[in-house]
């Protein structure tokens, strides 16, 4: 009888394991994504159209599905707000104006830090001292990473990598923050009204600082389909999947398949006519195996 019960469990592991990557994976599409829409769209306006798309379409997925998600919106206000203002509008800021003068490349790269500020900023909360095994995986990981990016070939900072770093550490207080303050809300709840929170702050700041409608009036049909594959790719579903990585494995064990994004901005480059090369092919596989050892995959001990 013990066993039926338990049965679910790895599955439910298993495919919160695979949705946390696929978001991943989104999301490495969007540096390249970014890249072609910051060249006719201001930063500000960019996020803005992004995510009031997202959260328009994440609203009406959550309507259907599960219904308003205003008795979950009453109970955690007060934490949703901040949590879309910094880790949807304030990741998403610092990563469109870091990437005026970054690369897609170099950008995934430094968010590859967020997983070990993720597992840094929970152990402080908890007071718990992350598993030798998980920093050992991080740390083979983001040498894959700095490896994939051609880290190790002497390459020179640009201006807006400090803004994308304070993106990661935005990003690593979000991926917390839903875990251990959101009550009695489900990933679909969270990833809504977290998105709307962010996508009127980033709204707001367009408003102020540009002229976002006569700016997505001229933009050409290319940039509105980048736009619209980051709305609902990049955004409702990579948020979708990582909050239910969150809920299922812990914040800890989602994090680090963080260090899989810049792998994927890698291959979507490599989509785009930059061929990687070997050091480059050697960092994916590196990366992928500290993820595994950093999720406990590789572990021959059962669940």
């Amino acid at each position: 009888m013990s066993h039926a019960l338990s049965a679910p469990r790895p599955r439910a592991e298993t495919a919160a394991f695979v949705l946390s990557a696929l978001a991943a994976v989104f999301w490495g599409s969007n540096f390249e994504a970014t890249h072609i829409v910051l060249q006719s769209l201001p930063p500000s306006t960019a996020a803005a159209g992004r995510f009031l798309i997202a959260a328009m379409a994440i609203l009406g997925w959550l309507w259907v599905a599960e219904g308003s998600g205003l008795p979950a919106l009453r109970r955690n206000w007060r934490v949703f707000l901040p949590l879309g203002v910094v880790g949807v509008a304030g990741f998403n800021a610092a990563l469109f104006l870091g990437m005026q003068s970054s690369s897609p490349v170099t950008a995934a790269l430094i968010m590859g830090t967020s997983p070990l500020s993720t597992a840094l900023i929970e152990a402080a909360l908890t007071r718990r001292r992350p598993k030798r095994v998980a920093l050992a995986g991080m740390a083979v990981s983001l040498i894959g990473v700095a490896l994939t990016v051609g880290a190790f070939s002497g390459a020179r900072l640009a201006p807006g990598d400090g803004l994308i770093l304070l993106g990661s550490l935005a990003w690593a207080l979000y991926t917390v923050g839903c875990r251990r303050w959101v009550v009695e809300a489900s990933p679909l709840e969270t990833s809504a009204w977290t998105m709307l929170a962010g996508a009127l702050a980033l709204a707001g700041a367009a408003l102020v600082f540009e002229t976002p409608v006569a700016s997505a009036l001229a933009a050409p049909p290319a940039v509105w389909g980048a736009t619209l594959w980051m709305a609902l790719a990049g955004s409702v579903l990579a948020y979708l999947f990582w909050q239910v990585g969150i809920q299922v494995r812990g914040p800890g064990a989602t994090a680090v398949l963080f260090n899989l994004v810049p792998v994927s901005a890698l291959a979507i480059a490599a989509l785009f006519g930059r061929r990687p090369e070997l050091a480059q092919l050697a960092g994916v596989a590196l990366a992928i195996f500290g993820v595994l050892l950093a999720s406990g995959r590789l572990s021959r001990r059962p669940r």
